[in-house]
């Protein structure tokens, strides 16, 4: 069965601009995904679950204890609320900690049944001291450092193939060889800074299907060859789409959705579990966004179930 991590604190409140226009992350996505699968029945209630509390202890694998302290303590300073773009609150720090244990808690699902998703999660920019680009907490550093730590896997592959770098995860597990990040994403997009994955694949501006999916059916099989992991966690964010006025790429919905099927079809050929976190998603149109997420959901249904 497919087991989604999903719960209402995931659709977290923005304040609207001084026009009253909408913010620029569209948190509306999380109540419409799940809304939209159970609608057309891809899903049932069955299979989404609100996760649990996640324990300090897990944060603190990946993240300092200054930064943790101060998220709690909603001190953190006035630059960094900035650089991660939300306004800091109780409810947002208990919004990320549940994202994170949402995705602890699919690794177990996925050990099971050989792959799990969270309808949120893909926090890539957080590293282990600062949060930046919508991310607080980290969840796929948590997830495979709990993973390590409880000797459930031995070797973990991060695909990571939102449009934006994965620069937080890449520096949390830059000497870490239990862990191997891959990162392919546009190359003149946010961040400026770009961190050094064990993989970058850095793709042009404007880059369309063909190539891209070239690139991606190029790249992977021999990763998972090389790499021999023995669990995944896939980032598939949809901010690649040509609509996304956060990227810069032009792959379509199809090409998208050809994307996931290719990356499912690797971790079942290699007979690896996989854990699936939505990642970014920022074009106007928040029909758009839903059906590029909600066809990962539906291969994942089709495909392993």
């Amino acid at each position: 069965m497919l087991y989604i991590a999903n719960d209402p604190i995931f659709c977290h409140q923005l304040p609207t601009g001084p026009n009253g226009e909408p913010h620029r992350f569209p948190m509306l996505k999380y109540e419409i995904i799940p809304e939209q699968l159970l609608y057309e029945g891809t899903c049932s209630t069955e299979n989404f679950f609100s996760p649990g509390t996640l324990d300090e202890r897990w944060i603190l694998g990946v993240h300092t204890r200054q930064y943790w302290e101060d998220l709690k303590q909603l001190r953190i300073s006035e630059k960094m609320v900035r650089r991660i773009g939300f306004p800091l609150s109780a409810r947002l720090i208990e919004r990320e900690t549940r994202i994170a244990q949402g995705t602890i808690e699919c690794t177990h699902h996925a050990l099971k049944y050989g792959i799990s998703m969270n309808v949120a999660g893909g926090t890539h920019h957080a590293y282990a001291d600062r949060g930046e680009g919508f991310c607080l907490l980290n969840d796929v550093a948590i997830s495979a450092n709990y993973l390590l730590e409880n000797k459930l896997a031995t070797k973990i592959l991060v695909i990571d193939l939102d449009v934006h770098q994965g620069n937080g995860t890449a520096v949390i597990f830059q000497n870490d060889p239990r862990v191997f990040t891959f990162s392919m994403h546009g190359k003149d997009n946010y961040p400026l800074h770009k961190e050094i994955s064990d993989l970058d694949i850095a793709l042009p501006t404007g880059t369309q299907d063909a190539e891209y999916l070239g690139l991606l059916t190029q790249t992977l099989p021999s990763l998972f060859e090389q790499q021999n992991p023995d669990f995944a966690f896939y980032i598939s964010g949809v901010d690649i789409l040509g609509t996304d006025k956060l990227g810069n790429l032009k792959v379509s919905i199809e090409g998208c959705r050809q994307r996931d099927e290719f990356v499912f079809e690797q971790c079942q050929a290699h007979h690896i579990p996989v854990v699936v976190s939505m990642g970014g998603g920022y074009s106007p149109r928040i029909a758009d966004i839903v059906e590029a997420h909600c066809n990962t959901f539906r291969i994942a249904q089709k495909m392993y179930f």
